[in-house]
C-alpha cells in the first residue's frame, strides 16, 4: 500500500511538472505574438497599444522566469526524470533566451524611439514576422520534445527553414538602408534595430541546434 501511494504521488508530480511546462510554452508563444504585434504597432505610430503590449510582454517575460525556477527546482528536489534533466534545464534556459530578446528589442524600440522611414516599414514588419514564426516554431518543437519526441525533427525544419529567411530579408534590408539618403548615424541605427530583430530567429535556431542533440540522446 506505501509503495501504491507514493507511486500515485510521483504521478502527480510529473503531471504538475508537464501542467508547469506547458503554461511555460503557452506564455512563450503568447509573449511572441506580443512581440510581433508590438513592432507593427510602434511602426504604425500606434504608440498608446505600443505601450500595452510592451507592459504585457513584460509581465510575461517575468512569469516564464518565475515558472522556469519552479520547474527547476522541482526536477531538483523531487528527483523527476533524472535521465533527462540536464537537457531539460539546458531547454528551458534557452527557451527563455528567446522571449528575453523580444521582451528587450520592444523594449529597446520604447526607449529609443528609432526613426524609421516608410520606405522600411514593410521590411521591418516582415523581418519581426519571420523572426517570429521561427520563435513559435521552436515552441512547437519543444513541445513536441515532451509529448512526441519523433516529430520533433518536422518542427525543427521549420526552425532553421524561418531564420534562413530571416538572414535574406535583414541582408537586404540592411543593403538598403545603408544605400539610402540618411545620415549615416541613423543608417547604424536601423541596422541596429534590424539586428535585433533577426536575433530573435538566431536565438531560436541556437535552441534548435541545442534540441536536435537533445532529441537524438532520446531516441539511442
Amino acid at each position: 500500500m506505501r509503495s501504491f501511494k507514493k507511486h500515485i504521488m510521483f504521478l502527480k508530480r510529473v503531471f504538475e511538472l508537464e501542467k508547469n511546462v506547458d503554461e511555460l510554452l503557452d506564455l512563450i508563444d503568447e509573449g511572441i505574438d506580443l512581440f510581433v504585434k508590438g513592432v507593427r504597432c510602434y511602426l504604425d505610430g500606434d504608440f498608446s497599444d505600443f505601450s500595452t503590449l510592451l507592459n504585457q510582454i513584460t509581465q510575461i517575460e517575468s512569469k516564464v522566469d518565475d515558472l522556469r525556477r519552479e520547474i527547476e527546482n522541482d526536477l531538483y528536489t523531487r528527483s523527476l526524470i533524472p535521465d533527462h534533466r540536464g537537457d531539460v534545464l539546458g531547454l528551458l534556459e534557452n527557451l527563455d533566451n528567446v522571449i528575453d530578446e523580444a521582451k528587450n528589442t520592444l523594449k529597446m524600440f520604447d526607449v529609443e524611439s528609432p526613426f524609421v522611414p516608410d520606405i522600411f516599414h514593410e521590411d521591418f514588419i516582415k523581418l519581426s514576422e519571420v523572426s517570429g514564426n521561427a520563435a513559435h516554431s521552436i515552441v512547437s518543437s519543444a513541445r513536441a520534445f515532451f509529448r512526441d519526441v519523433y516529430r520533433v525533427k518536422e518542427h525543427l525544419y521549420h526552425v532553421y527553414r524561418y531564420e534562413k529567411e530571416c538572414d535574406r530579408i535583414a541582408s537586404n534590408l540592411k543593403k538598403n538602408i545603408f544605400r539610402s539618403s540618411l545620415k549615416q548615424s541613423e543608417k547604424i541605427h536601423l541596422r541596429y534595430f534590424a539586428l535585433h530583430l533577426e536575433l530573435v530567429s538566431d536565438l531560436a535556431e541556437d535552441v534548435a541546434d541545442r534540441l536536435s542533440i537533445y532529441t537524438i540522446k532520446r531516441e539511442i
